[in-house]
């Protein structure tokens, strides 16, 4: 990965690698999972740091037997032992359930035909296509390198048997490593069956090795998110430019412009529009909002039929509440906006109460922070701001209060009166503009 991350830690559809994995193995309700890390690799217990994992650090990198080795003693004989790779992220869950019931009685792999199984260890069958053993590509004959059923190597298996295995491994080969695969020769002497099952598709047990195939990956998965939205109902103008990073929950006859991406938990209510560009984070939208292009949303919640940009920002804390306009380059934190107002042009609005029915003109500002604490503005009802007023927190605007272009607000505005602060308007005479000296 030429990286001074682990690569394990590298992220696809926005969570590391391994976080991929351990969540489909979650899916599968196991005892525990084990975690087996290798020297130097404590970013990864400190980057996912969960209770219900059980950290192995392997000292030693001697192979992937010695890897596995390393965590059996958190197993007990009866259990069964699912082994999954922190650098292959897409196995679905289905596919390990189906593993997991061949290996019942036995003992089973999963594997892949590949067009071009170069590197990979190969799948050593019979003539009655039983398997007797898998040679690793290093060391297999020019006929053998010929097989295209290779092993993914992920397996599982009765634990107490996989422990005995283990403990007979050598590393007599071309990479002087203890080969997990070496085990699958043992369960065969051992009079075992081996059973294998396959994936649906080779990109379920694709690893990463450089950030080439991580790229490939992320847009594998990026499709598939976008085939299982598309299926439920929702248009995606292009599916090759939408980024899901997180949990989204989007209802039917949603519309998703190009290059919107999705990030943590998202939720968008029926018939949403969302235009080219747009940033989505932990935010949820009800039904009939639209939102233009290039607007980024996080936290915040957006009521029924709103209209949101182009370009503007909801940072966390936003409410808005249905019917609001919220226009060009407006910026919103920490506020309450309420149902049918206005502020459509290049104003900031932070830590507020705004009413129903409420204009707020172009360069308005509610001035929030003193240097050292946040305050809050309260605008009533079918309140009037008019253009580059500033509000200075603490302050309130009463109901139906209009505020003059320009004002300072310092004090409380009374409801429904006009309210200025403005200086005296003047006309110097004989004034002269700066000019640049040739």
């Amino acid at each position: 990965m030429k990286s001074r991350l682990p690569k394990v830690l590298h992220p696809l559809a926005g969570q590391p690698l391994l976080s991929h994995v351990i969540s489909t193995a979650r899916r599968l309700n196991p005892e525990h999972i084990i975690v087996v890390y290798g020297h130097g690799g404590e970013q990864v217990p400190a980057a996912i740091n969960r209770d219900d994992l059980i950290w192995v650090k392997q000292e030693e990198q001697l192979g992937t037997g010695h890897a596995v080795a390393q965590a059996m003693p958190e197993v007990d004989d009866a259990e069964t032992v699912l082994v999954l790779y922190g650098d292959v992220p897409l196995t679905r869950q289905a596919t390990l359930e189906q593993l997991i019931g061949c290996s019942a009685d036995d003992f089973g792999l999963l594997t892949v035909n590949l067009d071009d199984p170069t590197g990979y260890g190969r799948i050593v069958r019979n003539n009655k296509a039983q398997v007797t053993h898998i040679v690793e590509h290093k060391d297999a004959t020019e006929a053998e390198r010929q097989i295209h059923e290779v092993n993914t190597g992920i397996l599982a298996g009765n634990a107490g048997r996989l422990r005995g295995w283990l403990e007979q491994l050598n590393n007599d080969n071309a990479q002087g490593e203890y080969y997990l695969t070496d085990v699958t020769a043992m369960a065969v002497a051992d009079g075992l069956t081996i059973k294998t099952c396959q994936p649906d598709s080779e990109m379920e047990v694709l690893g990463v090795n450089s950030r080439a195939q991580l790229a490939m990956l992320e847009r594998q998965y990026q499709r598939q998110q976008a085939e299982r939205l598309m299926a439920q109902g929702v248009t995606i103008i292009d599916p090759a430019r939408l980024d899901i990073r997180g949990e989204v929950d989007i209802a039917q006859d949603v519309i998703l412009d190009v290059n919107v991406i999705l990030v943590g938990k998202v939720r968008l209510g029926e018939g949403v529009y969302v235009g080219p560009g747009c940033v989505i984070k932990d935010s949820t939208l009800a039904e009939g909002v639209q939102l233009q292009a290039l607007c980024v949303i996080e936290q915040a919640t957006i009521g029924t039929d709103a209209h949101i940009g182009p370009f503007a920002r909801l940072r966390p804390g936003a409410e808005l509440s249905a019917h609001t306009h919220v226009g060009n380059f407006v910026e919103i934190k920490n506020s309450k906006v309420g149902e049918a107002s206005k502020i459509n042009h290049l104003s900031y609005i932070g830590d507020s109460d705004v009413g129903e029915r409420v204009n707020i003109g172009a360069g308005v500002i509610t001035c929030n922070y003193d240097g050292a604490y946040k305050h809050r503005t309260t605008i009533g009802n079918d309140v009037f701001v008019g253009s580059d007023c500033q509000l200075v927190a603490p302050v309130e605007v009463g109901d139906g209060a209009t505020l003059g272009a320009g004002t300072t607000l310092t004090r409380d505005a009374p409801a429904g009166e006009l309210t200025l602060s403005r200086a005296k308007q003047k006309t110097v005479q004989g004034w002269k503009r700066p000019v640049k000296e040739k």
